[in-house]
């Protein structure tokens, strides 16, 4: 079983897709999905067109077969290099050379991944991990540090890949076992759904089965909680829903949602209210508009007073925390 970056990846969002992807299946498309496929490319393909023009004449090779007799040649920068050690694939968006100050001592070799989003996460640094365990493989050293090149301005984001390495090596070890496995993971629908191009397939397998993860506001933790107790379809949840009088001591307090009045709710077809709403009356009431742009880490903000007419209106940054 080969694992390449793209079945690596996926897992790190979701073991169904990998599992889907390992199999041979092919999803229904998403426009969302080719959206972010196409960004990343056109990024991709831009950020190594900037990088061999800003490097000397005879110092970039492009598409080099393999690393191990390239240790001594005077080259500064390699693009597009496809890794292949064992069963592990990934092309490598670039790799940087730098020659070490000591004598004696051996040249670094630092990955380099372009994303196209001005916020960063955790996988972003696991997959430049992978790259980084993938040049480690093909020299037979240890690399440690490496690059992601991101967002509008190129900003240049280091990362210590080392780090990272044991919990790539980990991914790697679910993925073969779930390839290797004759029974597919725990189904579960999740957020990367939207952006997945087997949305369509696992929304139908859910409503099949009647899944608990139908119910989006539910955690994986309390979903496994249900499952030890013999419930696994929002049929059966909706027995479990017993209203209760609120103490004293907690009347104060916001209701607490319960998945189970919500599954109630699917099952008989209607609407039930958890708590009257109360409105409490100021002198002055401030609407806020929030809008952005996710993947750009941007957001704007418009206000207005109590009468509804926009009396100002101000666009201005605010931290993605606000959203």
């Amino acid at each position: 079983m080969i694992i390449n970056s793209q079945l690596f990846e996926a897992f790190l969002k979701c073991s169904t897709k990998c599992y889907l992807k390992a199999t041979g299946k092919t999803g229904t498309g998403n426009s969302y999905a080719e959206w972010l496929n196409s960004q990343n490319e056109a990024y991709r393909v831009d950020g190594v067109k900037r990088l061999t023009q800003a490097a000397s004449e005879g110092s970039c090779i492009n598409c080099p077969k393999e690393l191990k007799n390239l240790k001594t040649k005077k080259w500064k920068l390699a693009v597009n290099f496809a890794a292949k050690a064992g069963n592990l694939e990934s092309t490598i968006h670039a790799i940087e050379k730098v020659s070490s100050e000591g004598k004696g001592k051996p040249a670094q070799f630092i990955p380099i991944r372009f994303i196209f989003t001005n916020k960063l996460a955790k996988n972003d640094k696991l997959l430049l991990a992978f790259d980084a365990l993938m040049i480690s493989k093909s020299l037979g050293r240890k690399v440690n540090d490496g690059k992601i090149i991101h967002g509008d301005n190129h900003k240049k984001h280091k990362v210590k890949v080392s780090s990272f390495a044991a919990g790539a090596e980990k991914t790697i070890e679910k993925i073969l076992t779930l390839t290797f496995s004759e029974q597919p993971p725990d189904f579960m629908l999740n957020k990367h759904c939207v952006e997945c191009e087997f949305a369509e397939h696992c929304r139908k397998k859910a409503i099949e089965k009647d899944d608990l993860s139908l119910l989006a506001g539910m955690s994986e933790k309390e979903r496994k909680k249900l499952h030890s107790k013999g419930i696994f379809t929002v049929n059966q949840l909706s027995y479990t829903f017993r209203p209760r009088r609120r103490s004293k001591r907690h009347k104060n307090k916001p209701t607490k949602y319960q998945c189970s009045l919500k599954a109630l709710a699917i099952r008989n077809n209607q609407i039930y209210v958890n708590e009257s709403p109360q409105f409490q009356q100021s002198k002055v009431d401030i609407y806020l508009d929030i809008e952005g742009i996710p993947y750009r880490k941007f957001y704007y903000c418009h206000w207005a007073g109590k009468t509804g007419q926009r009396s100002a209106v101000q666009k201005r940054p605010v931290m993605h925390y606000i959203a």
